[in-house]
């Protein structure tokens, strides 16, 4: 260890060389300061001040940010003489990227993190100056520059990160051409690897739950679970997945596993599986996915002789089974739905959070060159969503398993996170400009499925409407316009955690919380305000308040063990469709 830091370090400037490039920039700061940024208000004939150049708020900024820049290398090199540093934010002092204490201790590295932070406030700073630009283009701005900051971060580069440097040294740079290695392995995928590929298979150790496929379409495989109770509640439960990903984020291990557990609560559970567009789906539109959650909740009405279902939509597919009551409450039919359950869906996307920057014209434009063939490789979705959250699904892979040529760690939910699935292009498109850029599902009569109006208002169906506090893809502030659309009883429960911990959260885990408010409230501000907290899962409280719908029980028997009704087992779960690639 020793050996390494001495080597590490032996090739740095002395302090007398410091010294002097300290004097250098101390001189070039002062001639600035004094000389050219004084001149600009002492001419005699001032120039009118420039926006962003010479207005008197950036020449603050500047002057403050070269202050403080000359107070870092004054701590580095005489840290007795220095102003002492002040506190930082919480978020700083927790940031992984700088966990290795040599960030703080060591007085160059300390410097090169310190200046990070510094040149990031500066820049992200200068665009909450910008003149001219609205609200929207000023968040897009801040979001890329964040994007940019977080790639620039100086634990990205060999050279100026502590702990790749040791290891480099310690091993001879065997770290590097590992690295090398899984970095070459990505690029040749197009995919950035989170977690080792080996380490699970679909019916192995994951998607394990005992099932059958019953039913299949050129579009969806619909599974039936097998029961684990001598009895079950006589209303069945239909669940939609988004087809974005694969339905097995509600079937992990067996102890994550939502399915799983829903079953041996005595539910008898039907889940549907999305095939992946290839080219003979090229046609395929948002009405075909509508048609389809209704065929499955008829084929489930029809195999167990029952009038009505519950259901579960999941981020789009919620969205999806929104329009789906809509149209079935249209057509005189909304009886066939007992109950809607959302897991972190939108019907209102005017503060749908940061993919609102990915729907702008040119992002469109380019989204069209992307799909010659009829769909949209999955590739490029799991890009977008890494965008989302760059510090942790990209740059902190970059650090780990390309710097230091680690080894991935097995972790199943993101083994689920690459596991990508092809989209239809036409319906995709749609989905992009009539729901996020347009906001239409929202308007009553602004959009049409199956030659019907669609209007949320008409949606009477008692719904359990799940958020995620955190959630950075769809923001509780927008699951909460299905509180404002619907009509009829609704329960809406904000979950700790985000898109995906906030909804695979198994009492076992004892993670987390939920909040409930159980008087009416017209905004999420007010349902927070009045909120009672519950410490983990809020699994329990759906069970709970799906019982308090219909708590009628029947036998565990014929037509309720997959296969052993009017539709016979097409193959064991989990099927084909989940399987393809």
């Amino acid at each position: 260890m020793a050996e390494s830091t001495k080597a590490a370090t032996a090739a740095m400037p002395s302090l007398v060389e410091l010294q002097h490039w300290t004097w250098v920039l101390g001189r070039a700061q002062q001639m600035l300061l004094e000389q050219g940024l004084a001149t600009l208000g002492a001419a005699e004939t001032p120039l009118p001040p420039i926006p962003g150049l010479t207005d008197p708020e950036t020449l603050t900024r500047a002057r403050d940010f070269w202050t403080d820049s000359l107070t870092l290398w004054q701590r580095m090199l005489t840290p007795g003489e220095a102003p002492p540093p002040v506190d930082e934010p919480a978020e700083r002092a927790r940031d992984k990227r700088f966990k290795d204490a040599r960030w703080r201790e060591d007085p160059l590295f300390a410097w090169i993190r310190q200046s990070y932070f510094l040149f990031s406030d500066q820049l992200l700073a200068q665009v909450d100056a910008l003149q001219g630009v609205d609200d929207k283009q000023r968040e897009q701005m801040r979001f890329a520059t964040r994007g940019f900051l977080d790639a620039i971060s100086p634990s990205n580069f060999p050279a100026t990160n502590p702990e790749v440097l040791e290891k480099t040294i310690e091993t001879g740079g065997e770290n590097l051409l590992k690295g090398l290695q899984n970095m070459l392995a990505d690029l040749a995928k197009g995919q950035v690897t989170h977690t080792d590929q080996t380490a699970f298979e679909l019916g192995r150790n994951l998607a394990t739950t005992p099932g059958k496929v019953i039913h299949r379409t050129d579009l969806y495989e619909l599974i039936q679970y097998a029961p684990s109770t001598p009895n079950v509640l006589a209303v069945p439960l239909v669940i939609f997945p988004p087809w974005i990903n694969r339905f097995y984020i509600l079937d992990l291990t067996p102890e994550k596993s939502f399915i799983r557990w829903a079953v041996e609560q005595g539910i008898t559970v039907f889940m549907v599986s999305w095939r992946s567009a290839d080219a003979s789906m090229k046609d395929v539109v948002w009405d075909d996915y509508i048609a389809a959650q209704i065929d499955a909740i008829e084929t489930v009405r029809r195999a167990l002789k029952v009038s009505a279902v519950h259901t579960i939509g999941y981020c789009v597919a919620g969205t999806t089974l929104a329009a789906t009551l809509a149209v079935l409450a249209a057509r005189g039919e909304a009886d066939t739905v007992k109950s809607a359950t959302f897991f972190t869906a939108q019907v209102d996307f005017e503060k749908a959070g940061e993919l609102l920057y990915f729907v702008a014209d040119d992002q469109l434009e380019l989204l069209k060159t992307l799909t010659p063939d009829g769909f949209l490789d999955g590739r490029y979705m799991a890009a977008v969503f890494n965008q989302l959250r760059g510090r942790d699904l990209i740059w902190n892979y970059v650090t780990n398993n390309y710097l230091l040529g680690k080894d991935y760690a097995p972790f199943d939910l993101l083994h689920w996170n690459g596991d990508t699935t092809n989209l239809p292009a036409q319906w995709h498109m749609r989905y992009l400009v009539d729901l996020y850029r347009d906001n239409l599902l929202s308007k009553a009569g602004a959009l049409s499925a199956l030659g019907t109006p669609i209007d949320l208002g008409l949606v009477t169906t008692p719904s359990y409407i799940q958020a995620g506090r955190e959630d950075h893809i769809a923001p509780a502030e927008s699951v909460w316009a299905l509180m404002r659309l619907f009509s009829g009883e609704r329960r809406f429960v904000l979950a700790g955690s985000g898109h995906i911990a906030g909804v695979v959260n198994p009492p076992s885990a004892n993670k987390y919380q939920y909040w409930v408010n159980p008087e009416p409230v017209d905004t999420l501000e007010a349902f927070v305000a009045g909120a009672h907290e519950t410490k983990g899962s809020w699994w329990p409280d759906w069970v709970a308040w799906l019982r308090d719908q219909d708590a009628a029980m029947v036998p565990a028997k014929g037509a309720r063990q997959p296969g052993k009704g009017a539709l016979k087992a097409i193959e064991d779960a989990p099927g084909r469709y989940v399987k393809a690639r």
